[in-house]
């Protein structure tokens, strides 16, 4: 039977997480999975809770940043990222985590500097081609990469789409709108399989509501510089978690 006090720590994970998720347009699968699986929770059940809390949390900041939502490109998001997930809940477990750090934080680096693309390579920038196979094929590869470790994609989004082109407050609308559908596919494979434990995922799902709510709302009123500051350290910090942690785990 659970304490009071895990049912505590587990919405405090929550409220943190969608705070991050409606703050940054991400997820939150790479803060919340972590912070269960270190409350006790085995790895499966945490991967599979993060998964459950997405669609929810992500729909309450979506309805915030609805007017900044990418109609154009928000469709092959989805596609890609679904597409991703199927493949990554699939076979979860089966590329080393070592070698799945590596590639993580490689592919962080690369949409990091796709958000400075436009400064730091502005001839570069302007080669980019937006066709719909490219758009579709890169969110799959990183919502593959992602669901490898129980996310949905949504920590490379928000990079990526700044990477197209669209304005931060854009890429992160239309990141949080992409995530509703593109966890849903996991959440099915990990429920089915019985990885699921529903009073956390409960409580974990309560917390992330109420933290997208606000953090979505102070994200609307930030300028786009500090957007695009907060999501490079985030991003960076949680490739460089995963690696450690890899590692770690190696040894």
């Amino acid at each position: 039977m659970e304490s009071t006090a895990s049912f505590i720590l587990w919405l405090l994970i929550g409220i943190f997480a969608g705070f991050m998720s409606g703050m940054f347009g991400i997820g939150g699968g790479s803060i919340r999975t972590p912070l269960l699986y270190a409350s006790g929770l085995p790895l499966l059940s945490a991967f599979g809770i993060n998964l459950m809390v997405i669609p929810f949390s992500s729909c309450i900041a979506a309805i915030s940043h609805k007017e900044n939502i990418d109609w154009k490109y928000a469709p092959y998001v989805v596609i890609g990222g679904i597409s991703g997930s199927v493949a990554g809940a699939f076979l979860v477990g089966v590329i080393k985590t070592f070698i799945l750090a590596i590639i993580f934080l490689f592919v962080s680096l690369l949409t990091i500097y796709g958000i400075y693309l436009d400064r730091l390579s502005p001839r570069l920038a302007k080669k980019v081609h937006h066709d719909t196979k490219y758009i579709i094929s890169r969110t799959f590869f990183l919502n593959f990469i992602t669901a490898l470790r129980g996310g949905s994609g949504g920590s490379l989004f928000p990079p990526f789409l700044k990477f197209m082109k669209l304005d931060i407050h854009k890429a992160i609308a239309t990141s949080l709108f992409a995530t509703i559908f593109s966890a849903i596919p996991g959440v099915i494979i990990y429920w089915c399989r019985g990885d699921i434990y529903l009073f956390p995922a409960m409580m974990v799902m309560v917390g992330s509501i109420i933290g997208a709510r606000i953090g979505s709302s102070i994200s609307l009123k930030t300028k786009s510089l500090w957007l695009e500051i907060g999501l490079s350290v985030l991003v960076i910090v949680m490739a460089l978690i995963v690696l450690v942690k890899a590692i770690l785990i190696k040894n």
